[in-house]
């Protein structure tokens, strides 16, 4: 299991990656993709849209990227047609930049020549900080499309029921609208005095609030979930505000923020702002590793610093610039050499 080129992770960033390699001319059998998840690479903001309408819901392969930039889809047997390795279901425990290697859960040993680091993030979840009762059921987070699958089965199972979203970000409004199309009692909760509030100026937010509550979404700011009461199956029946409101629920949906997946390079790539540090070129301090999308904390020349950002644009720049770069360099080597063996 030896490659050129691994892409590690099986997101947004490593599908745009993938086909910026094959336009660069990478050959067959020198790029990989290395997944933990089951499917090939497919456009992640679909999970809280259209996957989840009631009536002719998005499914797969239907939004496998670039069709979430207007590309050609990539289906799974386009991968094996370019000559690249994608290796599904594989979770890596171990990376080890000294020797360039990557080992699986399963002990198998993976070596490459470049790196493209393209993890992403893991949600932050409300077990995390102790919350009372957050292991119950029925409480969901989404990211991936086995979490969504999870909580349309649960929306069948409770069918017109009421549902809490905490958070007020993207995840929270997304799910919010999308609980409401299901014919669901919906209420958001967040902490912030208006939604999206790293993005959205007050009056933009309060727009959007005054179209929520007009749909008949309920919207409690300026409190958190402190705690959640189940039934005796362990299902969530309630969320406690921290205000000492009480909510009925029937479906808890949790987006309060994530985290980016650098655990497994700690101590062997240089960081910052809770990311991968690159420079603008998304090369990272070891000179055969490259990190983008979410784990990559880079410079922007519009704000005069380096930043981290999660966005499905960024996953998708990103990972082609990476490429490109990884790519203008090679054949610059490769130019170096030859007018050297013609001195």
């Amino acid at each position: 299991m030896d490659f050129k080129y691994v892409i590690l992770g099986g997101g947004v960033s490593a599908g745009y990656a993938a086909r910026e390699f094959v336009k660069q001319g990478v050959k067959p059998g020198e790029l990989a993709i290395i997944s933990k998840e089951a499917v090939a690479p497919y456009e992640r903001p679909a999970l809280s849209k259209a996957y989840l309408f009631p009536e002719a819901p998005a499914r797969l392969p239907g939004f496998h990227v670039c069709v979430g930039s207007g590309g050609e889809r990539l289906l799974p047997e386009w991968y094996s047609e370019k000559g690249i390795e994608l290796i599904l279901s594989t979770e890596i425990v171990k990376v080890d930049l000294a020797s360039n290697t990557l080992t699986s859960a399963a002990g198998t040993t993976f070596k490459f020549d470049t790196l493209i680091v393209a993890t992403g993030s893991a949600v932050i979840k409300l077990t995390d900080f102790g919350v009372q009762g957050a292991g119950s059921k029925n409480i969901f987070y989404l990211r991936e499309i086995d979490d969504a699958d999870e909580l349309i089965e649960a929306i069948k199972a409770k069918k017109d029921g009421k549902a809490v979203i905490v958070g007020g970000g993207y995840i929270g409004l997304e799910l919010a609208a999308v609980m409401k199309i299901n014919n669901y009692n919906v209420t958001m909760v967040y902490p912030e005095p208006w939604c999206m509030p790293r993005l959205f100026t007050p009056e933009i937010a309060a727009f959007y609030e005054g179209y929520y509550a007009n749909k008949g979404i309920s919207i409690i700011k300026g409190t958190v979930a402190a705690g959640f009461e189940a039934n005796a199956n362990g299902e969530v029946t309630a969320v406690k505000l921290k205000d000492g409101r009480v909510l009925d629920a029937d479906i808890v949906v949790v987006g309060v923020g994530a985290r980016p997946l650098t655990t497994l390079l700690k101590g062997q790539v240089e960081e910052d702002k809770g990311g991968i540090k690159t420079d603008a070129f998304f090369k990272s301090s070891v000179p055969n590793v490259y990190a983008v999308g979410d784990v990559a904390t880079f410079p922007m020349k519009m704000y005069n610093e380096i930043r981290r950002v999660e966005h499905v644009d960024h996953a998708r720049k990103s990972a082609e610039q990476a490429v490109k770069v990884r790519f203008t360099f090679t054949l610059f080597l490769r130019s170096v050499d030859q007018q050297l063996l013609v001195v």
